[in-house]
Protein backbone atom coordinates (compact mmCIF):
# COMPACT_ATOMS: atom_id res chain seq x y z
CA UNK A 1 0.00 0.00 0.00
CA UNK A 2 1.23 3.73 -0.77
CA UNK A 3 -1.83 5.44 0.05
CA UNK A 4 -3.29 5.77 3.46
CA UNK A 5 -5.26 7.91 5.54
CA UNK A 6 -2.87 10.77 5.92
CA UNK A 7 -2.12 10.70 2.74
CA UNK A 8 -6.00 12.17 1.99
CA UNK A 9 -5.75 15.56 2.57
CA UNK A 10 -8.41 17.74 2.24
CA UNK A 11 -8.04 19.68 -1.09
CA UNK A 12 -6.34 16.93 -2.97
CA UNK A 13 -7.26 15.68 -6.18
CA UNK A 14 -6.69 12.78 -7.50
CA UNK A 15 -7.21 11.90 -11.67
CA UNK A 16 -8.52 8.81 -12.33
CA UNK A 17 -8.21 8.07 -15.93
CA UNK A 18 -10.69 8.09 -18.61
CA UNK A 19 -13.34 6.11 -20.41
CA UNK A 20 -15.33 5.92 -23.51
CA UNK A 21 -19.23 4.95 -23.44
CA UNK A 22 -19.41 1.77 -25.53
CA UNK A 23 -23.14 1.31 -26.74
CA UNK A 24 -22.98 -2.21 -26.51
CA UNK A 25 -21.84 -2.28 -22.99
CA UNK A 26 -23.94 0.35 -22.39
CA UNK A 27 -27.68 -1.21 -23.07
CA UNK A 28 -26.39 -4.43 -21.87
CA UNK A 29 -26.25 -3.02 -18.54
CA UNK A 30 -29.32 -1.58 -18.65
CA UNK A 31 -31.13 -4.25 -20.07
CA UNK A 32 -30.07 -6.22 -17.03
CA UNK A 33 -30.59 -3.50 -14.61
CA UNK A 34 -32.19 -0.83 -15.18
CA UNK A 35 -34.47 -1.22 -18.41
CA UNK A 36 -36.25 1.80 -18.37
CA UNK A 37 -37.21 2.72 -22.44
CA UNK A 38 -34.58 5.56 -22.92
CA UNK A 39 -31.84 2.92 -21.97
CA UNK A 40 -33.29 0.32 -24.42
CA UNK A 41 -35.49 1.36 -26.64
CA UNK A 42 -33.82 2.76 -29.50
CA UNK A 43 -36.78 3.88 -31.74
CA UNK A 44 -38.51 5.51 -28.73
CA UNK A 45 -35.02 7.15 -27.30
CA UNK A 46 -34.62 8.75 -30.65
CA UNK A 47 -37.68 10.00 -31.12
CA UNK A 48 -37.77 11.82 -27.50
CA UNK A 49 -36.11 14.91 -26.27
CA UNK A 50 -32.83 12.82 -25.93
CA UNK A 51 -32.43 11.74 -29.73
CA UNK A 52 -31.33 8.47 -28.93
CA UNK A 53 -30.30 6.09 -25.83
CA UNK A 54 -28.75 7.55 -22.86
CA UNK A 55 -27.05 5.77 -20.34
CA UNK A 56 -28.33 4.54 -17.09
CA UNK A 57 -26.81 6.65 -14.04
CA UNK A 58 -26.43 3.46 -12.31
CA UNK A 59 -23.79 2.86 -15.59
CA UNK A 60 -22.40 5.64 -15.20
CA UNK A 61 -21.29 5.33 -11.54
CA UNK A 62 -20.38 2.03 -11.86
CA UNK A 63 -17.73 3.29 -14.37
CA UNK A 64 -16.60 5.68 -12.13
CA UNK A 65 -15.91 3.14 -8.98
CA UNK A 66 -13.88 1.26 -11.93
CA UNK A 67 -11.28 3.60 -12.69
CA UNK A 68 -11.61 4.90 -9.14
CA UNK A 69 -10.72 1.42 -7.86
CA UNK A 70 -8.14 1.27 -10.61
CA UNK A 71 -6.20 4.60 -9.65
CA UNK A 72 -7.20 4.48 -6.06
CA UNK A 73 -7.85 1.70 -4.13
CA UNK A 74 -5.83 -0.41 -5.72
CA UNK A 75 -2.78 1.28 -3.52
CA UNK A 76 -4.89 2.59 -0.36
CA UNK A 77 -4.61 1.16 2.49
CA UNK A 78 -8.47 1.22 2.61
CA UNK A 79 -11.00 -0.73 4.69
CA UNK A 80 -15.16 -0.47 4.10
CA UNK A 81 -17.54 2.87 3.25
CA UNK A 82 -20.24 3.46 5.22
CA UNK A 83 -22.08 4.87 2.52
CA UNK A 84 -22.57 7.84 -0.32
CA UNK A 85 -24.31 11.20 0.99
CA UNK A 86 -25.09 12.53 -2.73
CA UNK A 87 -25.54 11.10 -6.09
CA UNK A 88 -26.13 13.25 -8.66
CA UNK A 89 -26.88 12.89 -12.24
CA UNK A 90 -26.41 15.82 -14.07
CA UNK A 91 -26.28 15.57 -17.86
CA UNK A 92 -27.47 12.75 -19.69
CA UNK A 93 -24.34 10.39 -21.64
CA UNK A 94 -24.67 8.79 -24.75
CA UNK A 95 -22.48 6.09 -26.56
CA UNK A 96 -19.47 7.49 -27.87
CA UNK A 97 -19.17 10.13 -24.89
CA UNK A 98 -15.75 10.32 -23.72
CA UNK A 99 -15.43 10.65 -19.63
CA UNK A 100 -12.99 11.21 -17.30
CA UNK A 101 -12.74 10.41 -13.09
CA UNK A 102 -11.84 13.48 -10.43
CA UNK A 103 -11.76 12.40 -6.74
CA UNK A 104 -11.35 15.25 -4.49
CA UNK A 105 -10.79 15.06 -0.84
CA UNK A 106 -13.12 17.08 1.06
CA UNK A 107 -12.48 16.64 4.60
CA UNK A 108 -10.56 14.04 6.59
CA UNK A 109 -11.68 13.29 10.35
CA UNK A 110 -10.89 10.88 12.94
CA UNK A 111 -13.04 7.55 12.65
CA UNK A 112 -15.21 6.37 15.68
CA UNK A 113 -14.38 2.89 14.78
CA UNK A 114 -10.95 3.06 16.35
CA UNK A 115 -7.70 4.60 16.14
CA UNK A 116 -6.10 2.79 13.49
CA UNK A 117 -8.30 4.52 11.03
CA UNK A 118 -9.46 8.21 9.79
CA UNK A 119 -12.92 8.54 7.79
CA UNK A 120 -12.12 10.56 4.24
CA UNK A 121 -15.24 12.65 3.20
CA UNK A 122 -14.92 12.43 -0.99
CA UNK A 123 -16.53 13.59 -4.09
CA UNK A 124 -16.07 12.20 -7.10
CA UNK A 125 -17.05 13.51 -10.37
CA UNK A 126 -17.25 11.88 -13.93
CA UNK A 127 -16.78 15.02 -16.48
CA UNK A 128 -17.27 14.97 -20.30
CA UNK A 129 -14.53 15.81 -22.60
CA UNK A 130 -15.94 14.77 -26.12
CA UNK A 131 -18.07 16.05 -27.26
CA UNK A 132 -19.51 18.89 -24.92
CA UNK A 133 -15.85 19.67 -22.90
CA UNK A 134 -15.73 20.00 -19.06
CA UNK A 135 -19.45 19.20 -18.64
CA UNK A 136 -19.84 16.97 -15.08
CA UNK A 137 -22.41 14.49 -15.58
CA UNK A 138 -21.95 12.90 -12.56
CA UNK A 139 -21.52 13.94 -8.58
CA UNK A 140 -21.23 11.38 -6.17
CA UNK A 141 -20.06 12.31 -2.34
CA UNK A 142 -18.91 9.80 0.14
CA UNK A 143 -17.21 8.27 3.01
CA UNK A 144 -14.66 5.68 3.37
CA UNK A 145 -12.56 4.11 6.25
CA UNK A 146 -8.69 4.00 5.44
CA UNK A 147 -5.71 2.86 7.67
CA UNK A 148 -3.30 5.38 9.40
CA UNK A 149 0.33 4.62 8.09
CA UNK A 150 2.14 2.15 10.31
CA UNK A 151 4.06 3.82 12.56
Amino acid sequence: MTLYFEDLTPGRTFELGSVGIDEAEMVEFARRFDPQWYHVDRERAEASRWGGLIASGWFTASLCMRIYVDSVLSRAAADTSPGMGELRWLAAVHAGDTLRGVLTVVEALDSSRGPELGTAVLRWEMIRDHPTPDQVVLRMQGRGWFHRRPR
